[in-house]
């Protein structure tokens, strides 16, 4: 998986300090590119981005993508040839407990990621980032297909939803027969190394390990479309590609996802987690009764971004959990994270 491409090219990228922000600004700068961050303080404590020093060889603007006066100001300072959107409140259960800052990131925020890229001709090719879960769940066991209805559930899901309509508006709109791409990803469950986001399984699992405590598992027969986060950042990052030098063939809706063998419920996900840590890890059903929704079967249909990418999923749910496992014990150790972090993008990348 070749990414010389992005070599002295200036790549905005949205949601920087978040954990997939991280891996991802972590792989443009280890390909030479040069990365522009806009988004909010780290969204954790510890974070990602901090342990690794992302900023130590990128810009990292610190602002509000609901803040559109600001946006345009680092545009036209910085003049980004690619634009990779993925700021966001990204939490279901947050979403219920703010709703209103929920559709005003997701929702408002691209909006203004977009008016930016109207206003700005230098940008040629543009990645909004949404979720798996902007489609109508009908629990079907099959996976949901790029023109199957968009309607998420709760205000995180919804947001989505809208998220990828206002794409679709702006790009028939204002970027009909102009010199630049516009594509969604709509990707599945990610995991990964130093995800320390609250509300999420593999997390939960690490911190339980890290306090010695049984893992607590909320919805363990829930299926979702688990995959490492390089899979889908490497996704974006070669649609971002692949439609600069050809908007006609590539740009879309795409969505983006592991093998079938690799939709797995979050409690064999945990089974997985617990026989690759070893020791004494183990965990317990603590079904909630009265929680907030959450969809119960989910996966996704990839053959699109196979076909036509000619995209291949390459790390396995097994592979997948390994390398967290991995990424974690280092940090636990109070070990070389950032080289660990660097070499599992290249073993990927190999």
């Amino acid at each position: 998986m070749d990414f010389s491409f992005y070599k002295n090219r200036t790549v905005l990228v949205t949601g920087h300090t978040g954990f997939k922000g991280s891996w991802m600004c972590k792989l443009l700068e280890m390909e030479g590119a040069k990365v522009i961050g806009y988004a909010l303080e780290a969204p954790t404590e510890p974070s990602l981005f901090k342990i690794v020093h992302i900023d130590s060889s990128m810009t990292s603007i610190i602002g509000d993508i609901r803040d559109l006066n600001h946006l345009n100001k680092v545009f036209d300072e910085y003049k980004p040839e690619i634009v990779i959107h993925m700021a966001a409140q990204p939490i279901v259960r947050e979403s219920y407990v703010n709703p209103v800052y929920t559709y005003e990131a997701n929702v408002m925020g691209t909006v203004n990621i977009l008016e930016a890229v109207r206003l700005h001709p230098c940008v040629k090719s543009f990645v909004n980032v949404t979720t798996d879960k902007v489609y109508k769940n009908n629990e079907w066991e099959w996976g949901y297909r790029e023109n199957d209805a968009l309607d998420g559930y709760d205000p995180y899901s919804n947001s989505k939803s809208c998220s990828e309509l206002v794409t679709s508006s702006y790009k028939k709109s204002f970027f009909m027969g102009k010199d630049v791409a516009i594509s969604t990803c709509r990707a599945g469950n990610v995991i990964g190394g130093g995800d320390f986001a609250k509300d999420r399984i593999i997390p939960d699992c690490i911190r339980a390990q890290e306090a010695n405590k049984e893992i607590i598992v909320r919805n363990p027969y829930s299926t979702r479309p688990y995959q490492h986060v390089l899979e889908p950042v490497c996704a974006y990052l070669k649609l971002a590609e692949l439609q600069y030098k050809d908007k006609e063939t590539y740009s879309g809706n795409y969505n983006v996802g592991p093998d079938d063998c690799d939709c797995v419920t979050t409690g064999e996900l945990v089974d997985l987690f617990v026989k690759a840590w070893g020791e004494s890890a183990s965990w317990k059903d603590v079904s909630e009764a009265n929680a907030p929704h959450e969809a119960g079967f989910l996966k996704l249909d990839c053959s699109k971004i196979k076909k036509v990418m000619k995209w291949q999923p390459k790390w396995h749910i097994t592979k997948a959990i390994d390398s967290i496992v991995e990424w974690s014990k280092v940090y636990l150790a109070n070990g070389d994270v950032v080289s660990c972090m660097e070499n599992q993008i290249r073993e990927y990348l190999k």
